[in-house]
């Protein structure tokens, strides 16, 4: 199991644990209809055992080495996840995804979040290059890869459907190179 990562003094990245499967499945509740507005999955998730089977497939991914994904802990509660989507070895390259509790916005979390993963990425995965995927219109997503340096690469045209629309999205990405020093 990936290690815990910290990102500033009040907030730990931690892997998600089978026994954090009710603390998931409440913050998944009382944002639903945000989370659902920009992401796929939030009806789909919608009781104990449904956050008890994500855990479960993002532990074999983690295990075999294609996907990590991590509480965000800030004064000792669950306010989000964030992790790589997916891990291509054979190309040093993944994909961070991630999302935030209403509760905690406007903290900088996700930036700082975000910017672990990043020093994790490049500097213990050995990764080359690290990207981002957001909803054209989901402006606040979109702002935390270009706060960290990222490069708008190009827009995917109806790249994902959510309920009953298409959703554009941005692609951003980050090469180690480009990263170094930081």
């Amino acid at each position: 199991m990936a290690e815990a990562l910290k990102a500033g003094r009040a907030l730990e990245l931690r892997p998600l644990r089978l026994h954090d499967a009710r603390a998931l499945s409440v913050l998944v509740d009382a944002n639903r209809d945000r989370l659902r507005r920009w992401l796929p999955w939030p009806d789909a998730n919608r009781s104990v055992r449904d956050s008890r089977d994500y855990i479960l497939r993002m532990r074999a991914l983690a295990r075999t080495g294609l996907g990590q994904s991590y509480g965000l802990w800030w004064k000792d509660r669950l306010v989000g996840v964030a992790g790589f989507n997916w891990i291509d070895r054979a190309n040093q390259t993944a994909a961070i995804g991630y999302w935030l509790a209403e509760e905690a916005e406007g903290q900088g979390l996700m930036t700082a979040a975000v910017a672990a993963l990043l020093r994790h990425g490049f500097r213990t995965l050995q990764l080359n290059r690290i990207e981002i995927r957001a909803g054209v219109r989901n402006r606040r997503s979109r702002a935390i890869p270009v706060r960290l340096g990222f490069r708008h690469e190009g827009t995917l045209r109806q790249a994902e459907r959510l309920a009953d629309r298409w959703v554009d999205h941005a692609v951003y990405g980050l090469l180690a190179a480009e990263w170094a020093g930081r």
